[in-house]
């Protein structure tokens, strides 16, 4: 614990590289926060273990592989989808708006932008995968979304098993009542 405060004062004194691969292993739950005003990382340690160096160097050596040759950015979701051409794919990953809004300061995200920000690269022949809630509570609750007709060709259901969320916060249940499902949306 002391180490990872340590590691976390020093990325949040001048961020970098290494400091930062280390906190996305080892912050809470694996999602990291950071303060809009000023980009602070403020995500304690996780409960879990975090994932051991010689584990994780071989992730990574495989990931490089599987990835070599691939571009990727980091810019906001409109600028990505309207500079998408004929054949590229996109994937979109929003917040997702029945569980993790809160979490990512996503209150200001509008799925309306993004839906419109699709159908304008899928008229252009964009490829485009979208992922949002599916359902929580073991499929007690399905997360609607008023998502528009026929912009979508495909919608799977993807089941992440038990939440991951509710994991940590409910440490020693055993969780059979909070499985969650995604949908991944697909436009070709």
């Amino acid at each position: 614990m002391a180490q990872y405060e340590k590691i976390k004062a020093r990325y949040n004194a001048g961020a970098n590289a290494p400091d930062f691969l280390f906190l996305t292993r080892s912050a809470y739950g694996g999602v990291m926060r950071f303060r809009k005003a000023d980009g602070y990382m403020s995500t304690p340690c996780g409960a879990h273990k975090p994932i051991h160096f010689g584990t994780f160097g071989r992730r990574v050596d495989e990931w490089a592989e599987r990835v070599r040759g691939a571009e990727f950015f980091h810019r906001e979701f409109g600028e990505s989808l309207d500079r998408a051409k004929e054949g590229d794919v996109v994937y979109c990953d929003p917040p997702y708006s029945h569980s993790q809004a809160i979490l990512y300061g996503a209150q200001g995200f509008s799925q309306d932008d993004l839906f419109k920000k699709i159908e304008q690269a899928k008229a252009r022949g964009v490829f485009v995968a979208l992922s949002l809630d599916g359902s929580k509570k073991s499929g007690a609750q399905n997360c609607d979304y008023d998502i528009p007709t026929c912009l979508f060709e495909r919608d799977a259901v993807v089941n992440c098993g038990r939440s991951m969320l509710k994991r940590f916060r409910m440490s020693g249940q055993t969780l059979e009542a909070e499985v969650v499902t995604d949908r991944l949306l697909l436009t070709h």
